[in-house]
């Protein structure tokens, strides 16, 4: 475990007309089709790139995305405490829940920031953050996500972006756990705290830095 971690932390009805007739096979169509778009706008990403903190302060900055919760996936134990996971026992991983709007950001996009803002080559390993929890991980919850995830780490390998392979996992998702109210937003409540600082800090640098096109406008949720 990183020594800047602390020992004990390891997510009306306005009726304005009334009609007496039966809605057309038309309008009826037309109504399913809108609320089929309308589920559309918001999808979910899962992603394990090591500490939680760093990768939820990387995707909270990018457009298109609502809203991000750090938690835990993967493992065997229910509502796992981070202690639990951190004893690299539970099989669990740190990881984000991305949720984001399709029409303004892709899955693709997704995932070319996240192998961009950490190391996609070393097993169960960030840094100084070792163990099973640590471990790079793509939690995909269909068969596009996997596909999607499946040929851009073939990319990436074909690329010589990295000297050696990515060790990435595709892993089917389970259930996701909200991590522990201290963690949600961790990077943003304590820039000044230690790990922020040394490692978290230099994660959204880089992403600033690379991925300036997809920052948030001033006052975006």
């Amino acid at each position: 475990m990183n020594l800047f971690r602390p020992l004990n932390l390891c997510m009306s009805v306005l009726m304005i007309g009334f009609t007496p007739f039966a809605a057309s096979a038309g309008e009826k169509e037309l109504s399913d089709n809108s609320s089929k778009n309308a589920q559309k706008t918001e999808a979910t990403a899962t992603l394990a790139g090591g500490c939680f903190w760093c990768t939820e302060a990387v995707f909270e900055r990018m457009q298109g995305v609502s809203d991000v919760v750090s938690g835990y996936i993967g493992g065997t134990v229910p509502n796992p405490t981070y202690e639990q996971v951190c004893s690299k026992t539970t099989g669990h991983a740190e990881a984000i829940e991305v949720i984001y709007d399709p029409s303004k950001t892709s899955y693709e996009e997704l995932l070319e920031v996240f192998f961009k803002t950490h190391d996609p080559t070393t097993r169960n390993k960030q840094g100084a953050d070792e163990g099973p929890q640590y471990r790079s991980a793509v939690f995909f919850h269909n068969e596009d996500q996997r596909k999607a995830a499946e040929k851009y780490i073939a990319k990436l390998n074909d690329s010589g972006e990295f000297k050696t392979p990515v060790v990435t996992t595709l892993e089917k998702a389970t259930k996701f756990y909200p991590a522990e109210e201290y963690h949600q937003d961790f990077y943003r409540r304590n820039p000044n705290y230690g790990y922020c600082q040394f490692v978290v800090r230099n994660k959204v640098r880089k992403f600033n830095r690379e991925f300036g096109d997809k920052l948030k406008r001033p006052n975006e949720k």
